[in-house]
C-alpha cells in the first residue's frame, strides 16, 4: 500500500528540530541567536505557528544551512498546487507580461480568498483540507503582482462574470468586484470588460492566459474541466495571440470598464 506523502512544511519542522539538536542548541539558545523567544521557536517546531521566510532565513544563518530552509519553503508553497499546473506556474512566475481572457469567472490572479473558496468548493470530491490548500495556493500566486518588479497584467473579463449575484453569495461577489476595482487601480494591472452588447465573440470558446518571458517568447495556458494544458507550439501560441487581439479590441477601454464594474456592484454595497 502506498504511503501518504508527508507535507513539505512538516519536513521543514522536523529538519529544524533535527539540525538544531545536532548543533547542540536548546530551543532557548537557538531563539537567542535568531532573536526569537523559546516559546515562539517551540510553536514553530510543533506546527502551532506558520512557517515564514524571515524565520527560516534566520534559521539558515544560525544553523549554517546555506539557504536550505528558505528553499524548502518555496517547495512547501507548491504542496497545494496540482502537478499538471506546475509547468504553467513556472512560466507565470517569471513572466514580464501576462494577458488573460476569462468569459465565466474572475481570473484567479485577481480573486479574493472567499470567492476562490466558493469556486473551488464546487468540486464536491474535495475535502475541506484539500480546498484550503488549493485556496492558499491560488492566493499565493497573486504575490507576483506585488513583488518588486511585477509583470504587467492585462485582463479581459466578460460582463456576465461580473453579474453572478445570487445563491446566497451576494456579499462575496460584491467584495470580489470591489477587490477587482482596487487591483485595476494598480499601475501594473489593467482590467477590461467585454460588454454584453458585443454578443457572440471568439472568446466564448474558452478562457486562456498568455505569458511573455524575458527573452520575448510567449507561452499559453488553457483551462478546462479536468485540468489544463500548456500551449507552447508556435502555431498554438499564434492562435491565442490572434484571439487575444480580437477580444481585447472588442472590450471596453480601461476607465469605461472600471465605471461599469462600479455600476454593477453599487446596488450590492
Amino acid at each position: 500500500m502506498a504511503t501518504k506523502p508527508v507535507p513539505t512544511a512538516d519536513l521543514i519542522r522536523a529538519q529544524l528540530r533535527r539540525i538544531r539538536t545536532a548543533a547542540g542548541m536548546s530551543q532557548e539558545e537557538f531563539g537567542k541567536r535568531a532573536h526569537y523567544s523559546a516559546s515562539l521557536v517551540s510553536s514553530v517546531e510543533v506546527g502551532q505557528r506558520p512557517l515564514d521566510e524571515t524565520y527560516l532565513a534566520r534559521a539558515d544563518q544560525v544553523l549554517q544551512t546555506e539557504g536550505l530552509f528558505v528553499a524548502m519553503l518555496e517547495l512547501a508553497k507548491r504542496d497545494g498546487e496540482p502537478t499538471w499546473f506546475r509547468p504553467w506556474l513556472d512560466a507565470e512566475r517569471s513572466a514580464l507580461q501576462l494577458r488573460c481572457f476569462e468569459p465565466n469567472l474572475i481570473p484567479g490572479l485577481l480573486q479574493t480568498p472567499d470567492y476562490a473558496r466558493v469556486v473551488i468548493r464546487g468540486d464536491v470530491r474535495l475535502s475541506e483540507d484539500e480546498v484550503d490548500k488549493l485556496v492558499a495556493a491560488r492566493i499565493e500566486r497573486q504575490a507576483i503582482l506585488v513583488q518588486e518588479h511585477p509583470p504587467q497584467l492585462t485582463v479581459v473579463v466578460d460582463q456576465s462574470a461580473l453579474q453572478r449575484f445570487g445563491g446566497g453569495f451576494e456579499k462575496i461577489m460584491a467584495e470580489q468586484l470591489m477587490h477587482l476595482v482596487a487591483c485595476a487601480e494598480r499601475p501594473n494591472v489593467s482590467v477590461h470588460v467585454m460588454p454584453a452588447t458585443v454578443g457572440l465573440h471568439i472568446g466564448l470558446t474558452g478562457p486562456f492566459i498568455l505569458a511573455r518571458s524575458a527573452d520575448g517568447g510567449w507561452v499559453g495556458y488553457l483551462d478546462n474541466q479536468v485540468g489544463g494544458d500548456v500551449a507552447d507550439r508556435t502555431e498554438d501560441v499564434e492562435t491565442l495571440l490572434s484571439r487575444w487581439e480580437s477580444v481585447r479590441n472588442d472590450a471596453l477601454p480601461r476607465q469605461q470598464s472600471l465605471d461599469l464594474i462600479k455600476e454593477i456592484v453599487e446596488p450590492w454595497i
